[in-house]
């Protein structure tokens, strides 16, 4: 995903959510509903999360130098992870506090129909941005499923962003049964009981953001495709007798660091040897132009199997 793309989908989602964490709250101190007060907190931190995610963009973009020599790359996967942990503590710790707070303390909801005015309004700008973000996001999983290419996506702000406008949906239809019920039966514990419920979606949804984003952090793979694809370039070189072994490392999204030991023909000479890893470095970048660096060790076969 372009780096583009991915501000596209977080500016469009950042400006829905804080007009929609603005409305209600006000819906919130005219009608006191609890459900209502977590929808709130869960726009605002949304708003919060996609401030970071933009900055975890730009900061990623700084260029190598002495201290960080294949650049910043993985502060996107730094920040993510700090997104997880914020719906997590903010998002799903206040709206489940809150909504047991208001179980053991109920308070009648007072003119609901501005609760139900402000929840169509949300679902419709939220509708427009998971859209949007969902369109972003499926120009580029290709032929994978959708949970295979978050699985194996390396650029976490799209999918974060999907994540969080998909768990905002899910939480007004929460909102609006809770409310909904509370007017009907006149039972207020049924919005306390939906903003617990909001509150376990987000936590559930913090919890999966940063499963899916550990990977990353840590340090992923190449897709296997792009792996395969550098081991036939390496073997039709004439020159190489054996492809030993190939380690990437994502950086990035758009930065993949590549490790290539290979088994040189005996008779090569130096020159040779340096013709044929300019030449093999270039074609690999040229095909793949995620790949950045590139690294060849000259080993020879039975050795690297002695080391295995």
């Amino acid at each position: 995903m372009a780096a583009s793309s991915s501000k596209k989908v977080i500016f469009a989602a950042l400006t829905g959510n804080f007009l929609l964490a603005l409305t209600k709250f006000f819906a919130f101190f005219v009608t006191k509903s609890s459900a209502m007060l977590s929808e709130g907190v869960h726009s605002l931190v949304d708003t919060g999360n996609q401030v970071l995610l933009l900055y975890g963009l730009r900061r990623a973009k700084r260029p190598a130098d002495a201290q960080f020599p294949f650049g910043h790359g993985k502060e996107i996967y730094f920040w993510g992870f700090i997104v997880a942990i914020m719906i997590f503590t903010v998002g799903a710790g206040v709206s489940i506090y809150k909504g047991i707070h208001h179980l053991l303390h109920p308070t009648t909801i007072q003119n609901p129909t501005l609760n139900y005015i402000v929840l169509a309004c949300a679902m419709l700008f939220e509708g427009a941005a998971w859209y949007f973000a969902l369109t972003e996001f499926t120009k580029v999983k290709g032929k994978w499923g959708y949970l295979e290419a978050v699985r194996r996506g390396k650029d976490p702000s799209m999918f974060v962003v999907l994540f969080e406008d998909s768990a905002a949906m899910l939480g007004i239809l929460v909102a609006f049964g809770g409310i909904f019920l509370s007017q009907i039966t006149g039972n207020p514990l049924y919005d306390g009981a939906a903003s617990v419920v909001i509150g376990l979606i987000l936590a559930g949804t913090a919890a999966w953001l940063a499963y899916e984003i550990k990977g990353l952090l840590i340090g992923e793979s190449a897709r296997p495709e792009i792996v395969k694809g550098v081991k036939e370039i390496a073997k039709s070189y004439p020159k190489i007798k054996h492809v030993n072994e190939i380690l990437t490392l994502h950086m990035g999204p758009d930065f993949i660091l590549l490790n290539l030991s290979v088994d040189f023909v005996d008779s090569l000479l130096a020159g040779d040897l340096e013709d044929t890893i300019s030449r093999l470095d270039r074609q690999i970048k040229q095909a793949y132009p995620k790949i950045k660096r590139v690294f060849v060790e000259a080993e020879a076969r039975r050795a690297k199997t002695a080391d295995v």
